[in-house]
């Protein structure tokens, strides 16, 4: 494993600080009467592209060879992983080409051909997509950019680690949700390379818990199906590089369904006045489900990744 230091992500932060912004650690006096713990929240909903999926790519495309850029890149993605690909690539100058399940949020689709990416729809979960955008490697010459299984891509989404440590150094507890792994991934490596003792903790559907296999099998699962319509959170295929980061740095992973995340996406919208998708309201649903073991009083961070809701999976959801 390509274990990355402080110092990889403070050079990738570098590197991504003129085009992203630092997003703030919110206080919740509400989340925190109701779990006992001092809660904090990590608005990446306010990042560029409404997620911190800008981060990553914007760290990788520096990497590439001029005869790279030239021939531009292509990547796969639920939605945010596309956002943040075509703008970045729109800093660098570059042609983006981005593969989407064809029942991606329409959104993000829109933003998406928006940043000025040409977007190709295919299959229903993230790893038919991914399969087509590798067929269109070989047909078309691009380079494929990883959606989370990338030691460049992990250091610019571990920035954020950086930022949180910034702003609350003091912080005992970080959850982060789990898709591929890549966010949990930086944030894990980056928040344990200044302060070892911080527990991270992962929150996947458990229509989808690939990670959590992974782990337990102590080596990358591949899930038969998926029971999950939370595109940030539907992966079969966990990364290699990610299942050997969040193994050794994670300290624990929690699963719940959907439903318990969209009623938090709720709650949030109720309580803390914040829009949050699906996958962003996964730390917040542990949280409210009694699933993050710590001391009372513990100082907790919940990471809400992105803002870039399906309002339409909303409908038939009650208030709480």
């Amino acid at each position: 494993m390509n274990e990355l230091t402080r110092a990889d992500f403070e050079r990738a932060r570098a590197i991504v600080a003129p085009n992203i912004y630092k997003t703030p650690l919110l206080t919740s006096r509400i989340l925190s009467e109701r779990t006992g713990f001092d809660v904090r929240l990590k608005a990446e909903i306010f990042q560029k592209t409404g997620s911190y999926k800008i981060r990553g790519p914007l760290n990788k495309f520096t990497y590439l060879t001029d005869d790279q850029k030239r021939r531009g890149v292509i990547c796969s993605s639920a939605g945010n992983h596309a956002q943040g690909v075509a703008l970045a690539a729109k800093v660098h100058g570059m042609h983006a080409v981005v593969v989407m399940a064809a029942n991606a949020t329409p959104s993000k689709i829109a933003a998406t051909r928006g940043y000025g990416a040409e977007v190709v729809l295919h299959g229903t979960i993230w790893d038919e997509a991914d399969e087509k955008a590798k067929q269109l490697v070989a047909e078309r010459g691009l380079t494929y950019i990883h959606p989370f299984d990338d030691p460049q891509l992990v250091a610019g989404q571990g920035t954020l680690g950086l930022e949180i440590y910034e702003d609350w150094p003091d912080a005992d507890v970080v959850v982060v949700p789990i898709g591929g792994g890549g966010l949990i991934s930086g944030v894990s490596m980056a928040l344990k390379a200044i302060n070892p003792k911080i527990t991270i903790i992962g929150v996947e559907s458990s229509g989808a818990p690939g990670m959590k296999k992974s782990v337990e099998a102590g080596h990358v699962v591949t899930l038969d199906t998926v029971d999950c319509i939370i595109d940030g959170l539907r992966v079969k295929r966990v990364g290699a590089y990610t299942h050997a980061v969040v193994s050794r740095f994670v300290d624990d992973i929690v699963t719940l369904p959907d439903a318990a995340m969209f009623d938090a996406v709720v709650w949030v919208m109720a309580h803390c006045k914040l829009v949050v998708e699906g996958a962003a309201a996964a730390p917040v649903a542990a949280l409210l489900h009694g699933k993050i073991q710590a001391p009372a009083g513990s100082k907790v961070v919940c990471v809400l990744s992105g803002g870039n809701v399906n309002l339409d999976q909303l409908n038939g959801l009650r208030w709480n």
